[in-house]
């Protein structure tokens, strides 16, 4: 019974159910101990014996096409997506539905002491608990995330191998996570980048005269390598013309056509 809240356990045990539920998972699957649960608030809408108790994929989907149409008809706030999760026994779905059926019947809240995280209706936070040698493979990963009712509800190839490949890119992102916690175990090597020096930049010179002489003195410069640096571009100094040009005296002509 791991995994309903407190409240939510104590109101199904006073329903007086037809058999006591031990995995939720397992036992809300072919959806008829929910249509038994609405028949104490809907008894004019629920008839028992329209459900089967089989576990078979074909009895489970004709006990939740008929419930689908009540909840539709009822107009109750019933996501879809928690009914797939129960009726292929996909983790954490039976649960979120039966917070949210108690929610609704009984008009509600529940109180929750463990943060809720994103609901992928994977076994992600029971894996996160384990220890890393006790973590699953990915194709454990597989048979854990991927049922076959699934399969066999959606003959879609393509489909199927989409779900599939979600779940071996998660596998892979949380193991490239766990080798970043533990390189150790994993006898990760660091990288030529990570095992060169780096080197600081260089220092940019001064623009003052003292920073200039200090190191012209130390370099053994000359006082003309010296000017030359003083002046040199980029240090917001004014460059001296080297090219020189002469004047050149140009004379006028009077109207006559004579030079003045």
């Amino acid at each position: 019974m791991s995994g309903l809240p407190r409240e939510v356990l104590k109101w199904l045990q006073s329903l007086d159910l037809s058999w006591q539920i031990k995995c939720p998972k397992w036992d809300f699957s072919n959806g008829y101990l929910l249509a038994e649960i609405f028949s104490w608030y809907f008894p004019q809408d629920i008839e028992m014996h329209n459900y089967n108790t089989g576990d078979s994929l074909f009895s489970k989907q004709l006990n939740w096409m008929v419930l689908k149409l009540f909840i539709k008809r009822s107009k109750l706030d019933i996501p879809n997506e928690y009914i797939e999760a129960t009726l292929h026994c996909k983790e954490g779905g039976a649960v979120l539905l039966m917070e949210r059926v108690y929610q609704i019947l009984t008009n509600r809240k529940i109180r929750k002491v463990v943060p809720e995280y994103d609901i992928d209706f994977t076994d992600k936070p029971y894996q996160q608990r384990l220890p890393m040698h006790a973590r699953t493979t990915v194709a454990m990963s597989l048979k854990n995330n991927l049922r076959l009712t699934e399969l066999l509800a959606d003959t879609n190839n393509i489909l199927a191998q989409e779900k599939a490949q979600i779940i071996i890119n998660n596998h892979i992102e949380r193991r490239k996570q766990e080798r970043k916690e533990a390189p150790d175990r994993f006898n990760v090597m660091a990288t030529l980048g990570e095992c060169s020096v780096r080197q600081p930049p260089p220092v940019k010179l001064a623009s003052d005269t003292r920073t200039t002489s200090n190191i012209s003195v130390k370099m053994g410069v000359n006082q003309d390598t010296k000017q030359k640096i003083e002046k040199a571009p980029g240090e917001n100094a004014i460059r001296e013309p080297t090219v020189q040009f002469k004047e050149v005296k140009v004379k006028q002509m009077d109207r006559k056509g004579q030079v003045k």
